[in-house]
């Protein structure tokens, strides 16, 4: 403390002109002013630190409202992409469906025709069996008789 009161008698000598002592009242102002600004810098570093905290508050529900929100837009996106999914998955299982109805449908038309010759040749087959039992019949009936 007294190197900074030489400097500042030194200051004073310089700048004014003017001699002062150590005893000089004017450095019963130096003093208060240190005083002052000492008690200024005290209440600066208070209000800096009630600052920091709150500013760590608001930062620290800040994320914790973005990291909400985030949260509420993925679950919708979600819940909309599930929805679309299961509306394609719908579409298309009937186009399948329908492709496999068409399919199966020219299967069977495609085989209608070999079926009516297959009906057409065992109803031919019956009756030639039932021509073959008649001739039977009739060579036993003429063989007897």
């Amino acid at each position: 403390m007294s190197d900074k009161i030489e400097e500042l008698i030194k200051e004073i000598a310089v700048i004014h002109g003017i001699a002062v002592s150590r005893g000089d009242p004017i450095f019963v102002l130096q003093t208060i002013n240190n005083r002052l600004l000492q008690d200024s810098a005290a209440a600066l570093d208070g209000q800096l630190d009630q600052l920091k905290e709150e500013l760590e508050s608001l930062s620290l529900r800040w994320g914790s409202d973005a990291t909400g929100k985030a949260e509420k837009i993925l679950n919708a996106a979600l819940a909309a992409s599930k929805s679309a999914m299961s509306q394609i998955m719908q579409e298309e299982a009937k186009r399948a469906a329908a492709t496999l109805r068409a399919e199966v449908d020219s299967a069977l038309t495609a085989l209608g025709g070999p079926i009516q010759d297959a009906e057409r040749i065992g109803r031919l087959n019956i009756v030639a069996a039932g021509i073959t039992l008649a001739a039977a019949a009739i060579a036993l009936w003429a063989s007897f008789g």
